[in-house]
């Protein structure tokens, strides 16, 4: 069994920064791409950052220059530093991984956190 879990979601002012983490744990072989997802009210699920296993990033445009998405592979952990928020910015969060849990490798997802950048 893996699990993603997430966490450092919150309310926070337009200019704001917070920093999200999600933390896989359980049977795990080893990970290869991390990233991070969000989905706002009534618009589909798009990617905001990933990063492959060796540190390679890549970005959605609206994030770029105020994003950055990092990982500890010795932790299993991949963190998404958002700086200058803004209020579209506001989605539910959610972390992904490619993990191989010994049986080859499968996509896993974490609950969601929730981020709301309002004044």
């Amino acid at each position: 069994q893996v699990q993603l879990v997430e966490s450092g979601g919150g309310l926070v002012q337009p200019g704001g920064s917070l920093r999200l983490s999600c933390a896989a744990s359980g049977r795990i072989f080893s990970i290869d791409d991390m990233g991070w997802h969000r989905q706002a009210p009534g618009k589909q699920r798009e990617l905001v950052a990933a990063v492959a296993h060796g540190g390679s990033t890549n970005y959605a445009d609206s994030v770029k220059g105020r994003f950055s998405i990092s990982r500890d592979n010795a932790k299993n952990t991949v963190y998404l530093q958002m700086n200058s928020l803004k209020p579209e910015d506001t989605a539910v969060y959610y972390c992904n991984a490619r993990i191989d849990y010994g049986f080859g490798y499968r996509d896993y997802w974490g609950q969601g956190t929730q981020v709301t950048v309002s004044s």
